[in-house]
């Protein structure tokens, strides 16, 4: 055996990620809202993206080029090499189709888009996004403008500490021995300062705890007796339902304990959640999907996608004047990052509205009568239909949201296990029982519903299910057990 150095070839195959490979798939996943802020990056590093032009609806004078290379295509290599760039000059080339809702009839008749321009660009009704409301002050800020009304000096410096170890609910997480340490003052110096913090708005701020909250709130509108005092004292014994023994406690009757609960319901145990943390944000439709006359509109949400093409006007003017040899390379590398975004735009809406079309011709019963009509479904089987990967599919449908009129809904609620029948037809959606256990519960009456109950009746409509699994699917939709159902219909609740 020699153990000279040497040299060998051998021929081996490979799968490479290009760095465009790489970003059309990263855009995949992206829903409208982070592909528009993905591209004013792209526009702000290369000068050839124009952000500013304004993409046309493709019309019947307008047909529709030849679709680019899919994503599936892409990744197996089996793309054509063929590089046109989609600079294109709007006054004199045919238009693209922004998504197969530009066209007509479908071809299986039934699942036709609308072709009409104004679908998804917030007209007359659609959201009115100037309406939302702008950031309004977290609840330091709402406190501390107050308290500087208020108080000065040293007391304001106390109370500006005091707002400072405030959780987002408005309680104080730290002793108050612990601040005057801190600050080199008397505690009761601190308590005098808390007690001025605690009369802010948001009434119950402050507090230390859950009962010193709800007692501010009770002694803000004058409700705070003896009996308020001792009931507010004892909330284990409510959390509990130990009505009896409460009643002795307080010392009233029936009518009052009612009355006295019915009173500490309406306060609220985090009075600073009304001011802390991120405001909510609505969410932006990717789709939208109507009833037509013809079968189904689907279109995507034009309003939230970004309309860039290359500017092939300013390409020629850098590509004819003076430049040296790192330029021109520079140059070209700026204009086949363009073209490749574009196609990778393009393409990407493409799929989306593939998998959408076949995500409403599958869950058609859903968009007719509803949840209780969902059926079960797998990314492999809308893969397998339309011809493309199930990682594909799992891409497209992250992050994207669907509008239709039965209300928003996220992509992946359509993708849902089954249950099997009892009179072993068709497996129903998960969704579709969820649905039937919140119909039944909602209905229940003055007699609870025990999940060994459940399961009997869900059976007699058809569902063969484990009591496990109506336990489970309860617990998911927030609802509570038939002891604490029970417990919170004899407080009132």
């Amino acid at each position: 055996m020699s153990l000279a150095p040497r040299l060998d070839i051998r021929q081996s195959q490979s799968l490479v990620m290009t760095p465009q490979l790489q970003q059309a798939i990263k855009l995949l996943t992206l829903s409208n809202l982070e592909v528009e802020a993905f591209i004013a990056e792209e526009v702000e590093k290369n000068p050839l993206l124009d952000a500013s032009a304004v993409r046309e609806v493709a019309t019947p004078e307008r047909p529709e080029r030849e679709a680019p290379a899919g994503a599936d295509e892409l990744v197996a290599g089996t793309a054509p090499t063929e590089d046109r760039g989609l600079d294109l000059d709007y006054a004199t080339e045919s238009h693209q189709q922004d998504s197969v809702a530009d066209g007509g009839t479908g071809p299986d008749g039934g699942l036709s888009l609308n072709g009409a321009s104004g679908g998804g660009l917030g007209g007359e009704d659609g959201p009115d996004w100037d309406s939302l409301p702008d950031d309004a002050p977290n609840l330091a800020e709402h406190l501390e403008a107050q308290v500087a009304l208020i108080l000065s000096g040293m007391d304001l410096t106390i109370a500006a500490h005091i707002i400072d170890q405030m959780d987002e609910a408005g309680y104080l997480t730290v002793s108050l021995d612990e601040i005057a340490e801190r600050l080199g003052v008397a505690p009761a110096k601190v308590e005098s300062v808390l007690k001025v913090v605690q009369s802010l708005d948001p009434t119950g701020v402050g507090a230390r705890d859950l009962a010193e909250c709800l007692a501010l709130q009770a002694k803000e509108v004058d409700r705070y007796d003896p009996c308020m005092a001792k009931l507010i004292a004892n909330l284990d014994l409510l959390a509990r339902g130990d009505l009896a023994r409460l009643k002795r406690i307080c010392g009233v009757d029936d009518e009052d304990m009612a009355d006295m609960i019915r009173e500490l319901r309406g306060y609220d145990p985090k009075p600073g959640c009304r001011y802390g943390g991120e405001p909510a944000r609505a969410v932006v439709p990717d789709l939208f999907v109507s009833r037509t006359k013809a079968g189904w509109g689907i279109e995507l949400n034009t309003a939230t996608l970004p309309r860039v093409l290359v500017n092939r006007r300013y390409y020629q003017e850098l590509r004819h004047g003076p430049q040296d040899k790192g330029s021109k390379a520079w140059l070209a590398d700026c204009l086949a990052s363009a073209n490749w975004l574009m196609k990778a735009l393009d393409q990407r809406q493409r799929t989306i509205i593939r998998v959408a079309t076949e995500i409403v011709k599958q869950q058609e019963a859903f968009f007719l009568h509803g949840v209780a009509h969902l059926k079960p479904l797998t990314l492999a089987r809308v893969a397998e239909a339309i011809g493309m990967h199930e990682s594909t599919v799992s891409r497209v449908t992250s992050n994207k949201y669907l509008s239709c009129a039965r209300g928003l809904f996220e992509l992946k609620f359509f993708f849902t296990s089954g249950i099997a029948a009892a009179d072993g037809g068709d497996a129903v959606s998960a969704e579709a029982v969820k649905s039937a256990i919140r119909t039944l519960i909602a209905n229940e009456g003055a007699k609870i519903l025990s999940d060994d109950t459940l399961v009997e009746l869900l059976q007699a409509k058809g569902f063969d299910i484990a009591r496990r699994t109506v336990a489970k699917y309860r617990e998911s939709l927030g609802i509570g057990s038939s002891v604490q159902r029970r417990r919170a219909r004899a407080l009132g609740g």
